[in-house]
């Protein structure tokens, strides 16, 4: 096929627009003419001279392996891939030229496009202007631009819902876990075979704190046994203000007595440090009173507060200042000696 005279020229300049995907094949299987689009896929490689088959892979039909078996199929689907890197996969139809000069074969990218333009940077101007492929490719954006504001918005609901469920559970005072919080860590634990301990603190002296210095002292002192027992604790473990100047503790997976003794009377210890306000020491001590789920045969929350809480009461009545043990079993402490209580 001859290429020279201008009415030439002028029909690859017409290919070129109409199907800028397209070659035109000799019958030898040389690459007579390569459309704009289709030299940009392997911009390194100057197709034209080349023979088809040794820059294509003919996946489809298989039994296709000369320009003899391609002109025997013309007219059908084939599907082809590049034999270099990326390894674009393309589709197209073969059409005999007249007088035997050989084959034009129309190619597009199909279901690939999106991979396609991203590995060989294809813009609008690469598809022939009655390419439904550009329309396609500015639903895929609008589609992904949806997508996108769609798990963006995702991600932000559920950021609000976390930050407002941890607003539920949190006391906004001393940024602790609240009772809420603590019900339903104590309701995990309970239906869990792992073994845990309670320990409920109640601050000693604060009520003078709050007469002496007025509430905002008292937030303070708040604030500031908050930290101390956060500092005493395990990331693992629980700490909730129960209400007031009440504290419970959970410690995960830990039921050893003496350890949780020497866990309060160091809370203790740090909680008798003066802390000074408004240029004034304000003293406080606390009274703890632990119980471990290991004491009953099957734990049960409340029955494991309202101990520790007796327990609690014990150290109160014993003089404030100390950890004493529950007894375990919703054992209770007498009347009398609850009413000894002096925050």
């Amino acid at each position: 096929m001859k290429c020279a005279s201008p009415i030439a020229r002028l029909e690859n300049q017409t290919l070129d627009c109409l199907m800028p995907l397209h070659l035109l094949v000799a019958p030898t299987g040389k690459i007579l003419h390569v459309g704009p689009t289709l030299a940009k896929l392997v911009p390194a490689t100057p197709m034209v001279g080349m023979r088809l088959l040794e820059l294509f892979q003919l996946r489809r039909p298989r039994n296709v392996v000369s320009m003899t078996d391609l002109a025997a199929v013309a007219g059908q689907k084939l599907y082809l891939q590049f034999r270099s890197t990326p390894h674009t996969g393309v589709k197209g139809v073969a059409v005999a030229l007249p007088e035997q000069q050989g084959l034009l074969l129309n190619l597009s990218f199909g279901i690939s496009v999106v991979e396609a333009v991203r590995d060989h940077n294809l813009s609008s101007a690469d598809f022939a202007p009655t390419e439904l492929t550009v329309e396609m490719l500015y639903l895929i954006e609008a589609k992904n631009a949806v997508m996108n504001e769609s798990r963006n918005l995702n991600i932000r609901l559920q950021g609000a819902r976390i930050a407002a469920e941890e607003q539920a559970f949190t006391d906004t005072l001393t940024g602790l876990k609240n009772r809420r919080a603590l019900d339903h860590v104590l309701e995990r634990l309970t239906n869990s075979p792992a073994e845990f301990s309670v320990m409920q603190l109640d601050l000693d002296y604060f009520k003078n704190v709050n007469d002496t210095f007025g509430h905002a002292a008292g937030d303070e002192v708040l604030q500031h046994a908050a930290a101390i027992l956060v500092e005493e604790t395990r990331p693992e473990d629980t700490v909730a203000r129960a209400g007031g100047d009440e504290f419970v503790l959970v410690f995960n997976r830990l039921v050893d007595f003496e350890k949780l003794k020497s866990i309060g009377a160091r809370i203790i210890t740090r909680l008798e440090e003066p802390i000074t306000y408004d240029g004034k020491p304000c003293c406080i001590s606390g009274s703890i009173g632990v119980t471990t789920s290991a004491m009953y045969e099957t734990a049960d929350a409340a029955v494991m507060l309202a101990d520790a809480d007796n327990a609690l009461y014990q150290s109160k009545s014993d003089g404030r200042g100390r950890v004493t043990v529950g007894l375990g079993g919703g054992n209770k402490i007498p009347d009398a000696a609850k009413q000894k209580k002096v925050s």
